[in-house]
Parts: C-alpha cells; sequence; structure tokens
C-alpha cells in the first residue's frame, strides 16, 4: 500500500501493539495528519503517489542522511553509512577540535586508505582545491586537494597508500581512524562528482555507570520547605539536603523533579499549570527555585529597598506557614510573586567588576538561546503566556517586528537573562555542595517529555516542532482512553538535519551543575505517540526517532560532564528497546511493586534476579507512597474520586493479596522479624530487600522515610486533587520541614538499614580471604 510505504520512509507508524501478539492499525487520519506535519502530503492518492516518488528518489540518490552517528571505539571508515559509499568515494572528516581525518573507499563496506589521487576539483563548492602534500601534515596546511584552514588543537590523520602490487589482505598497517568525541562535519565526493555533507556525532558507546552502588533520596524540591523557604523548597533547601544527607547519612545522590522554567500565569488570570512536568523551557532552569538571600547582591539593598525586600519575607513567612501550619495548599503563583517583586529590586543593584564579568561570561557561554528564552518571557509580560496569541509578525523569534521588540524591551530582556544567570549560579552551588558533602553523584536532574505549546521553546525552536499535533500514549491495559500530553513533538527530520542541535544543547544546560540525568519516559527517544490536535488519544499513530543518534548526543553530553544517565522505562516498553539502553549505559528504574516473574510464576521477582543497571525504588512521585499501599488507603483516595474501573471491593482485595504476597516473601526471607503489623518495619523491610538487589542506585522516596500517606501527582487528575502542590508530610498528615526530617527518629531508623548495609559490604571488601563473618 502506497500510503503505508510512504508513512514507512519517514518513521510514521500504520499500526502498533498495545501488548504482545496483538496488532492493530493506526488511525489513518491520524498518519496523514503526521505526514503533514512533516511538510508531506498524503491528503489523496494522487498526492501519496507523488510524494512517495520524491521520497523514493531522493533516498536512492543520496549518499549521506543529515546526520551520521560513529562511536569513538570503531574505525570511522566502518560506520554506517560511511561503509557502504560507492568504491572510490573520497571522504574528509573535520574533526570538532581541528584537523581532519580522510580516506577513499575501496569497496562498499571497506576502504582504501591513501594519500594520492586527491580529487581534482573541489569537494563541494566552498572548499578550494589545492595541490596533493605527501603525509604527514599539520593544522593549516593543504590536504589531499582541500585546504585545511588553522585551528587551535586537533591533528591530520592521512592514511598511507598500499603498495601498488599489493593483494587483498597485503596492505601496510594502517593506523586506525576512531574518531575523537565531538560533533564532526563529514563531507563526500563520489568518482562521479556527486557530493554531500553531514553532521558527524562521535561518542563512547557506553555511558559510565557508577563506581559503587549508591543510595540518596528523591524528592519534588517544591515540597521540601525549610524555616527560611519563601513558602516551597528552593536551591537553599536543596543544597542543605544534599549536604546534610551526604555528610550523615553517607547519600550518594539526591534526585529531584524538572526544575524547568514555568509557563507565567496570566496577570489578573487563572493560576498557571503547577506540573513541573509541562514547561515553557526545558533549555533554562525556573528563577521560583531562587534562595533570594542567598543572591550577592542581597547584602547590599539598603533604604526603601531593603524595607521592601523585608516585608516581602515576612509575606513569604505567612505563605510557608500557612502550609506547614494553617493547612494550605503550596502556591507557586503566589510564591513567585514575591520572589519577582523583590528581584525587581535586586537588578537595581549595581553589580561588582567581577560579577559583571561573570555575568557577561555566561551571556557569552549561552549565546542566542539565552535570548531568545529572555525575549518570550519580556513579550509574554505584554501580550500574554502563549505565543500563538501575539500579534502576527511577533510570533516568529527571528521577524524585524521581533528583534525589533527585543530593543525596546532590552532591560526586560536583561532581567530574564539575570534570573537564568542568577538560577545557574545557585544550582551550581547546589552541585558543589553536594560533591563536597562526599556524595558521588550529587544532584539527579529530571528531563520532562516535553514542553507547552505556547511556551519560550516552542516559540524560539518554532521549526523544530511538529505544528499541530500532541505526544501522548496509545490505548493499554492502564487507560482504555489513552493520553494526551498536550506536548508538541520534536520534528525527527529537523532534528537530523541540524544535527540535534537542540537536543544537545538541553543535554548540556541539564548537565551543566549535575552528576546524572534522569529522562522521563525514556521510551520517547526511539518513539513518540503522536495525536493530532482536536482528536480523541486514541486516534494517534506512533512516529520514530532515530534512537542511535538520540542515544549517541546523550553518551556524548554525559561523557563531557562525566555524568550518569538514568532512564524511566516503567510501564509498556517497545521491544528491544531495554536492550539497546542497557548497551549504551542507560540505567533503568525498577519499582518494587511491579517487579514479577511476569514471563514465569507471576511471583515478586528475587532480589538476584533484578537487573542491576538501574535505579531501584519502592515508589515514585506518580505512584502510591509505601505507607498507602501497604494500608491500602491509595485504593480508597482512587475510589473516592471516581477513578476505579471495579468494584472497591475488588480493587482492595487485589492490592491486600499484593501486599500480603510481598510480606510474606519478606518474612521468609529473614527481612522482616518482627512480622507483619508494623507499619516502619514493613517499610524499613522492603528496602532490605531493595539492598538485596544488585542495583546500581537505589533511591528512598523521601515522603517515605516520614510515612506520608499522599502522592505528589495523581495520575488521571486535575482538578479533583492538589498535585504538584503537596508539602512533604508525616503519617498524620502534618507538613513536616528540613528540620523536622533531619531530627526524625523514623528516618534515620529507616536510613540505618542502609549504613548497616554498607557496614557489611565494607567488612566484605576489607576481610581477609580466610575470615569467617561473625
Amino acid at each position: 500500500m502506497a500510503l503505508s510505504r510512504l508513512a514507512a520512509s519517514y518513521g510514521v507508524a500504520t499500526s502498533y501493539s498495545p501488548s504482545p501478539g496483538r496488532t492493530l492499525p493506526a488511525s489513518g487520519t491520524a498518519v496523514v495528519a503526521a505526514l503533514a506535519a512533516l511538510g508531506v502530503d498524503a491528503s489523496t492518492p494522487e498526492a501519496i503517489s507523488a510524494a512517495l516518488a520524491a521520497r523514493e528518489a531522493h533516498l536512492a540518490e543520496r549518499l549521506l542522511p543529515p546526520t551520521v552517528v560513529a562511536w569513538t571505539d570503531t574505525p570511522l571508515p566502518a560506520a554506517p553509512p560511511l561503509a557502504g559509499l560507492p568504491r572510490g568515494t573520497w571522504v574528509r572528516v573535520e574533526l570538532e577540535g581541528g584537523g581532519l581525518i580522510e580516506w577513499r573507499t575501496h569497496s562498499s563496506g571497506k576502504e582504501m586508505p591513501t594519500a594520492s589521487e586527491p580529487p581534482t576539483e573541489p569537494l563541494l563548492s566552498q572548499a578550494t582545491p589545492q595541490p596533493p602534500t605527501e603525509p604527514p601534515l599539520s593544522r593549516g596546511e593543504r590536504v589531499g586537494g582541500w585546504e585545511t584552514p588553522p585551528r587551535s588543537g586537533g591533528t591530520t590523520e592521512r592514511q598511507a597508500a598500499p603498495p601498488p602490487d599489493a593483494g587483498p589482505g597485503e596492505t601496510e598497517p594502517q593506523p586506525r581512524a576512531e574518531p575523537p568525541a565531538g560533533v564532526h562535519k563529514v563531507l563526500v565526493r563520489s568518482p562521479e562528482g556527486k557530493t554531500a555533507e553531514a553532521h558527524l556525532i562521535a561518542a563512547p558507546r557506553r555511558i559510565k555507570t557508577p563506581a559503587r552502588r549508591a543510595h540518596g533520596f528523591l524528592v519534588q524540591l517544591y515540597s521540601l520547605l525549610s524555616r527560611r523557604s519563601w513558602g516551597m523548597g528552593d536551591l537553599g533547601d536543596l543544597a542543605e539536603l544534599a549536604a546534610w544527607s551526604g555528610h550523615v547519612l553517607d547519600a550518594g545522590f539526591v534526585q529531584v523533579n524538572p526544575l524547568h522554567a514555568a509557563v507565567p500565569s496570566p496577570p489578573d488570570g487563572p493560576g498557571g499549570d503547577p506540573s513541573p512536568y509541562r514547561p515553557s523551557s526545558r533549555r533554562f532552569p525556573d528563577p521560583v527555585h531562587l534562595r533570594i538571600e542567598a543572591v550577592p547582591e542581597f547584602a547590599h539593598l539598603t533604604g526603601a529597598a531593603r524595607d521592601r525586600v523585608d516585608a516581602l519575607r515576612r509575606e513569604a513567612d505567612r505563605l510557608r506557614e500557612g502550609v506547614l501550619g494553617g493547612g494550605e495548599l503550596i502556591d507557586r503563583d503566589a510564591v513567585w510573586a514575591l520572589k519577582r517583586e523583590a528581584l525587581e529590586l535586586l537588578h537595581e543593584v549595581p553589580l561588582g567588576p567581577g560579577r559583571t564579568a561573570a555575568y557577561s561570561a555566561f551571556l557569552a557561554e549561552q549565546g542566542r538561546a539565552l535570548e531568545d528564552h529572555a525575549t518570550w518571557y519580556a513579550l509574554a509580560e505584554t501580550y500574554g503566556p502563549d505565543w500563538h496569541s501575539w500579534p502576527a509578525p511577533l510570533r516568529d523569534p527571528a521577524s524585524p517586528a521581533t528583534a525589533r521588540a527585543r530593543r525596546e524591551l532590552m532591560d526586560r530582556v536583561d532581567f530574564h537573562c539575570r534570573l537564568a544567570w542568577l538560577t545557574d549560579t545557585q544550582l551550581a552551588t547546589a552541585q558543589r555542595t553536594a560533591r563536597e558533602a562526599g556524595m558521588e553523584i550529587g544532584l539527579v536532574h529530571d528531563l520532562a517529555v516535553g514542553v507547552h505549546p505556547g511556551g519560550a521553546d516552542a516559540w524560539a525552536q518554532r521549526d523544530h516542532f511538529a505544528p499541530r499535533m500532541t505526544v501522548g500514549a496509545p490505548p493499554d491495559a492502564f487507560n482504555a482512553r489513552g493520553q494526551d500530553w498536550g506536548l508538541p513533538p520534536w520534528r525527527p527530520d529537523r532534528l537530523a538535519e541540524s544535527g540535534y542541535a537542540p537536543y544537545r544543547a538541553l543535554v548540556r544546560g541539564l548537565l551543566r551543575h549535575a552528576g546524572a540525568l534522569r529522562i522521563d519516559h525514556v521510551m520517547g527517544l526511539f518513539r513518540l505517540w503522536w495525536v493530532p490536535e482536536g482528536s480523541d488519544p486514541t486516534d494517534g499513530t506512533y512516529v520514530h526517532y532515530d534512537a542511535e543518534a538520540m542515544l549517541a548526543v546523550l553518551a556524548l553530553e554525559a561523557d563531557r560532564a562525566d555524568a550518569l544517565v538514568i532512564g524511566e522505562d516503567l510501564g509498556t516498553v517497545e521491544p528491544g528497546v531495554r536492550e539497546s539502553l542497557r548497551e549504551h549505559g542507560v540505567l533503568g528504574t525498577s519499582v518494587l511493586w511491579f517487579e514479577r516473574d511476569w514471563a514465569g510464576t507471576g511471583r515478586p521477582l528475587p532480589a538476584e534476579a533484578w537487573r542491576a543497571d538501574c535505579v531501584a525504588t519502592a515508589t515514585t512521585h506518580d505512584l502510591p507512597s509505601t505507607a498507602a499501599r501497604l494500608t491500602g488507603e491509595h485504593v480508597q483516595l482512587r475510589h473516592d474520586l471516581g477513578l476505579l474501573t471495579r468494584p472497591l471491593a475488588e480493587e482492595q482485595s487485589e492490592a491486600a493479596a499484593d501486599v500480603r504476597e510481598w510480606l510474606g516473601l519478606l518474612s521468609r526471607l529473614g527481612m522482616l522479624p518482627g512480622g507483619m503489623g508494623c507499619e516502619e518495619d514493613e517499610i524499613r523491610a522492603l528496602h532490605r530487600f531493595l539492598l538485596a538487589t544488585p542495583a546500581r542506585m537505589l533511591g528512598i522516596w523521601l515522603p517515605d522515610a516520614v510515612g506520608d500517606r499522599r502522592p505528589q501527582n495523581l495520575p488521571g487528575t486535575w482538578d479533583q486533587y492538589p498535585n504538584w502542590r503537596l508539602p512533604v508530610a508525616d503519617a498524620t498528615g502534618r507538613p513536616v520541614t528540613l528540620e523536622d526530617l533531619a531530627a526524625s527518629p523514623r528516618l534515620h531508623a529507616l536510613m540505618a538499614v542502609f549504613r548497616q548495609s554498607a557496614l557489611k559490604d565494607d567488612t566484605a571488601r576489607t576481610a581477609p580471604p580466610d575470615a569467617h563473618p561473625v
């Protein structure tokens, strides 16, 4: 079928499998809409035929795809598609750091290293032919018919030619041409004179994994209030948590929710979306997390400005006490209104010479991306937080009207640039504090699946987003109606054409001050469920991405940052995805309640059978707290909100049986010496089980440490439940501060389980070969 062939050539699926052994056709309307979002007209049979003919001719004619991936442990000539170039094709790789690697292909799949017979014409129109020069050559000399511009660093590697009478396999030993890690340029010229140019992403094949097992807290930062907070957790609280848990609890990391910049609330309008997973921008952090008193200019406030900031602080104290003692919810918009006014006053304080230099360096480093980000926020102050409703000329970030508005709003643009810088510096302080506290990893940042369609990223990078499409999930056993997350997807073709530049910048920015990056819905590196705007989520289809390129970018940026990568791979996962992630060193996520022998007995998976390359945990922000699961309160909550699809008694019976089976296993393993019935003992036993697995990282959901009953987010709800607005609370529902957590006997009793395990590990490592445990 022509439509299926056309769709497949663009990575658009025409069927999907909601469960093993079951395949369903994708919505034809969604397939046509997805192709349209990729710039392909498939609206009529005639259009389909024309588009298919053009696509097949293009694919047959091209020498290279827009982006080529190579691994640093493999010679460049063996990297597909370079290995498949026609015999006699000259290949030149211009390295990111300067220098060249070049060769001529011997036959499809093989290279013939040579320093002779360079092309007599330019490789591309921009190149200038020069007389061949014998190797070795250095930067700034002319190589193989092309001029190499002088650069700092780098080398030129030219492969020596085989002797004229050499037979097969009798060539002289050749230097291997493994590429250095980086984003390079590859240029080719076929014997017929056809030329092509592509981005070359060279990356380590495998991301590093922890040198030794680490445990740490998982927390939603806004929920972690201290006595110094302005109504919600901030970066000062994060640094404090890292310092305390590192020094006192031997924690190796703290994982937080996405700290991406949020969509601002419209003036006098409804409150903004509190979800950290639907931000305006993933590229820059949200200044709502700033600790005002930690901004150096705060010390230089005087007179009326200081009095006003002190008054704002008192208002923030009332907000905080309302949350801690008055049963109020965390109000991000109210907190931001206070902080923003304080930051406006701080913006009036002149920077000292050193601070000015540091700010200028940050502006230069971030470049156009930061300028666009700040421009969107400046324009949003006047025209509202959805760029689709702005005057038409301002909807294009590159238009003359936008350039004029940027100049007119320069003070506001500078204000928002300054906020990004201040937030970046406090993030750096938090990570530095974590490492100084002995944490081997430190902060683990979270990357949301996408961005708000009306926000800064969707405006600044609009050419990279698929128009009139949103991301979601197809119907499955857990949600028969599917899901629409309201997030515009990236276009895979535009990513490839740019050498994945937006994705590279995104990952690099998140890893600036982190020891690891968690990727929410990591399956999205392989494919995403696209839903046409206005359609039901059931009427969608999968669109595939170049997973090898996406993983190469991750590996490259993680290697540069010396960081780990964690993938949230819960739920339905396409066959082969977990294997590919594991091959490249991306750690998975294993939640105790989901780990069963699904292919066999269906019983809880023995600890020794768990995968090692994962973060093992008892729960996450989207799941019931461990205390609520043990008591069954999570089922009652869903019933009260009308979310159950089966009778309450049936759901309760199934949930109780699940808990009994796990606790029974723990009892048989001797991990529950006091027997069942004590909630705190049971929670400690569950974590003892996690410690018995080979998991490289162990995550403790911070609210679990004090018996919190409430989930931070209840999927499937909006106004029915206070998602993303709850403080950490104890078993009675009383909110607890960071100071309370540090003094909590219940928390320390749980963490003693980890200290005891660490002592056993240390004893085992240091005991002589003939030693016996006491």
